[in-house]
């Protein structure tokens, strides 16, 4: 990640966010994912359900960090949040996943406002065949940016035109703070499920999606003058 460091959670001791930055104007962009997982058996990890986003993050980062910024470029920060499934249970058996989770996210938009203009959200993004249709509390102007820059590196079927359902994401604050956001998430996905093993990933996914979010962050950076 570059120039990361770690971000506390207030008030949940043991929780921290993991933060990137690359330099450049504000209001910038964010890049995020939640890297814990289900909060039962102890110690499982999920390879779709945490792992995979968070990798795609980490290679949009290192992509990103290698490439020349434009002069006037926006900043990008890449957010590895913690704490998004609840403290108990799963988000499913939880009445207000709202407050019990997304811990992480809530705790950095209040401690960042009005320094992001755009939040891409990856959650279930390297499951073989994966499809990510617009999830429905998504910014439509943002996820049609995205789709077009989907069909720039020829990944256009994996953003298909249709609306999912609303998903109370770590997007969710950022929306709630007037920041335009996008989750992808593939909801057919059992993300909550001991099956989620590496097994059940596809490295031709995660390269489609890491290499569409690439893109449209290096579109969104651009300084307005130079937007197409």
């Amino acid at each position: 990640m570059p120039r990361g460091q770690f971000e506390a959670v207030p008030g949940e001791p043991g929780l921290r966010n993991i933060v990137g930055t690359l330099a450049g104007r504000r209001p910038g962009i964010v890049v995020g994912a939640h890297y814990d997982t289900l909060v039962k058996p102890r110690g499982f990890v999920g390879a779709n359900n945490g792992a995979a986003g968070a990798a795609v993050v980490i290679g949009v980062a290192r992509a990103l960090a290698a490439a020349r910024a434009p002069d006037g470029a926006r900043e990008v920060r890449f957010v590895l949040f913690d704490g998004e499934e609840p403290a108990a249970g799963l988000p499913e058996e939880s009445a207000d996943f709202y407050h019990s989770g997304l811990r992480g996210s809530r705790a950095y938009v209040a401690a960042h406002p009005g320094r992001t203009a755009a939040m891409v959200l990856l959650d279930y993004v390297g499951n073989r065949g994966v499809r990510l249709p617009r999830e429905r509390s998504s910014s439509i102007a943002l996820w049609s940016r995205l789709r077009a820059a989907a069909r720039a590196v020829g990944a256009a079927r994996v953003f298909p035109a249709d609306v999912g359902e609303q998903i109370i994401d770590d997007h969710t604050p950022f929306l709630r703070a007037g920041v335009p956001a996008v989750d992808l998430i593939d909801w057919t996905y059992p993300g909550h499920d001991l099956s989620d093993g590496i097994d059940k990933l596809s490295r031709a996914s995660l390269d489609a999606v890491g290499e569409s979010v690439a893109e449209l962050v290096l579109r969104l950076r651009r300084p307005a003058a130079s937007q197409p």
